[in-house]
């Protein structure tokens, strides 16, 4: 309702601008701070003066007598040097969204959003399959699926890709981790990942911090990386098999880590298909074709195939320069003939956009408890009940700023062949890193030098064993929400408890990824994501708790609420100002949601979602603590009031639901 209001006045002052001057103008639309000065303001009238040189606010007169005819307009006025104040008919308004059917927005059946909007592919979390998931990898994850649920709830049809490099540098460390350090052969490999005493991916992680102290001791040994990754990327021999093993079976701690953070995939796509099923050898040849890459003769980089970078792009990258200094260069295949990252990814993101003339073959790889399926590529024997995957009009890559070289170096890919519309459609959907605060280091048993211990925040390293898996950040939040459930809630059930401190901690993690901009680096810190108070999630979650209590104590009371109870006649009366201020003020701001899921997307900031339910239970406790709902004596006034409160619970719900956030039973 409030993002219709707000598009109708917008197209009506585009329309305005666009007869009476002949002028196509950028609308802003604000809201004044209180409601005696409007529902929502307009400065365009002096931009317009400056540009036709006539006074401000006789074209906001006009203006504001344009915007009269509107629906849900109640009148206008013309303020200072030409503000126009828009004030809306808060009955016909309020009306309006009873007849409304609000819902927690969620996944749109595929049906209906495939008949009104293009089809968007979402790449995250990507982590890859050589170790436990890290608190970093959380903050990829938790923002790629806020993305997703954002554009879902506004219609379009999204397929969720997690990409799977089962082929790269990472994975043949572990592999020579376990065959050259543990010295240990495939059949002790599958013994380890099937032994229910071993939590594999948290053994892999102590091998990867081994090997690279094995590197580091004898850098000669780093031949033996170099052998493993050729052998891996060949297929069909021993090496490549244990690659296979290790890394599939990662990959299901992976999904079972991320479904805790209620994070859920369409398709695996893995590198081997990509190598495999030649789609890089498709891509090699097209790019050759077109001279976007030549062979080097000479320098660091001779015997590479490497491409050129654009002018543009040169100062974000760390390529090396040619001869003359001219060109920004980045290495697409190496002189040992194996293909780099951004090599595969220019294949793989050419398939997404359905411009490759290859695809995967598809098997059934995981079902999740509501029944969802996700698939993994496969280089054959498909499934014949496989969906359609890739084709896309639009791709998001959710991956850290760090890669923002290499992500301009696919996109320059594009561009080389042609492919310019697709080029502006590749989105790089960046973010800064996740750190850890030092007292979140010194909870969690980590060693901190005195040096560190002043510092802000202490950045996470794989490769150093430094850092702090992402299953135990969970636990250890769930331990302590556990801690103040059970105090508040003896009477209980264990699996209540349980369950309610589950919800509770992935709320707090949650929100905490969420409620930075993409572009600050995080420190995480567990009694400031935990705390029940100031902008977190419980904080929201208990607002919703706080609303829902409202009409169970009703129900426990006998008695009960029927929104047809609350007449149009009875909006009016309790809506008009000045009385009427405060419940308007809150009912206006709950009807935001869709304009700030809008806006989220239109600014790649889901910061926006986090902070709008913060301010709207942040409102509805400010109304909560200042009028009277169950011991409200007169009947009218109370159906009303527990209208508006059912209208906040709807509302905040779904808000939550765009962040991931469940509301737990109690709190």
């Amino acid at each position: 309702m409030f993002l219709a209001t707000q598009a109708k006045i917008h197209d009506a002052v585009r329309a305005f601008a666009r007869r009476e001057y002949g002028l196509d103008v950028n609308v802003v639309v604000n809201q004044p701070p209180r409601p005696a000065m409007g529902d929502f303001a307009l400065p365009l009238a002096m931009e317009l003066g400056r540009k036709v040189g006539k006074p401000p606010r006789q074209i906001a007169e006009a203006l504001a007598a344009e915007l009269r005819s509107i629906n849900f307009v109640a009148r206008t006025e013309v303020a200072g040097p030409g503000y126009v104040n828009v004030y809306l008919a808060r009955d016909a308004y309020a009306t309006g969204l009873q007849d409304r059917r609000l819902t927690a927005a969620a996944r749109i059946p595929d049906a209906v959003a495939t008949a009104f909007s293009e089809k968007i592919i979402v790449e995250h979390t990507n982590i890859n399959p050589n170790k436990a998931a890290h608190i970093g990898h959380l903050r990829n994850a938790a923002l790629g699926d806020t993305l997703v649920r954002l554009l879902r709830s506004r219609g379009h049809l999204v397929e969720v890709q997690n990409y799977i490099d089962n082929t790269g540098v990472q994975v043949a460390d572990v592999v020579v981790g376990f065959l050259h350090l543990n010295g240990q052969n495939e059949e002790q490999i599958q013994e380890l990942i099937g032994d229910p005493a071993v939590r594999f991916d948290y053994l892999c992680w102590d091998v990867y911090a081994s090997v690279s102290r094995f590197y580091q001791e004898d850098p000669s040994r780093l031949e033996l990386r170099g052998r493993t990754l050729q052998e891996i990327e060949e297929g069909c021999n021993e090496t490549a098999r244990i690659a296979e093993i290790i890394s599939m079976a990662i990959v299901r701690y992976h999904l079972a880590t991320m479904n805790r953070l209620n994070v859920q995939y369409d398709l695996l796509p893995r590198e081997s298909e990509i190598l495999h099923l030649r789609f890089w050898d498709h891509a090699f040849g097209l790019l050759k074709e077109k001279g976007a890459i030549y062979f080097e003769t000479q320098g660091k980089n001779n015997g590479c195939w490497v491409m050129r970078q654009e002018e543009g792009n040169r100062e974000q990258g760390t390529g090396n320069g040619d001869e003359a200094g001219h060109e920004e260069t980045k290495v697409i295949v190496r002189s040992n003939g194996t293909v780099t990252y951004v090599g595969k990814d220019i294949a793989y993101q050419l398939w997404k956009f359905g411009l490759l003339g290859k695809d995967f073959h598809y098997h059934p790889f995981h079902t999740y408890a509501d029944g969802h399926r996700i698939w993994v590529s496969a280089t054959q024997d498909g499934s014949d009940s496989a969906p359609s995957f890739g084709r896309g009009q639009k791709v998001f890559n959710v991956i850290d700023v760090r890669q923002s070289y290499l992500q301009d170096i696919v996109v320059t890919g594009l561009r080389a062949l042609g492919f310019e519309e697709q080029a502006g459609r590749s989105i790089h959907f960046s973010y800064e890193m996740v750190a850890l605060s030092p007292r979140c280091c010194t909870e969690m048993g980590i060693e901190l030098s005195p040096e560190d211990r002043q510092r802000p925040y202490v950045e996470v390293s794989g490769r150093k064993g430094l850092g702090v898996k992402a299953d135990d950040l969970v636990d250890r939040l769930i331990a302590e929400a556990l801690k103040e459930v059970e105090a508040r809630h003896t009477d209980k059930t264990a699996e209540f408890r349980q369950r309610t401190a589950s919800q509770i901690a992935i709320g707090a993690l949650r929100y905490f990824l969420l409620k930075y901009t993409c572009n600050s680096v995080i420190a995480f810190d567990f009694r400031e994501a935990l705390n029940f108070e100031g902008e977190t999630g419980p904080y929201v979650q208990y607002a919703v708790v706080r609303a829902r209590n409202i009409f169970r104590k009703l129900e426990a009371e006998g008695g009960s609420f029927q929104p047809s109870s609350v007449t149009p006649e009875a909006l009016s009366k309790f809506l008009s100002p000045p009385e009427g201020d405060p419940y308007w003020q809150l009912l206006l701001l709950a009807t935001q949601r869709e304009a700030i899921a809008e806006l989220a997307l239109a600014t790649a900031e889901p910061a926006a979602v986090a902070k709008f339910a913060f301010q709207l239970a942040q409102a509805f406790n400010n109304f909560y603590h200042r009028f009277r709902i169950l011991t409200e004596q007169d009947e009218t006034h109370k159906a009303f009031l527990l209208w508006l409160v059912k209208i906040v619970d709807q509302h905040l719900t779904a808000t939550l639901d765009l962040l991931g956030i469940e509301v737990p039973e109690a709190m």
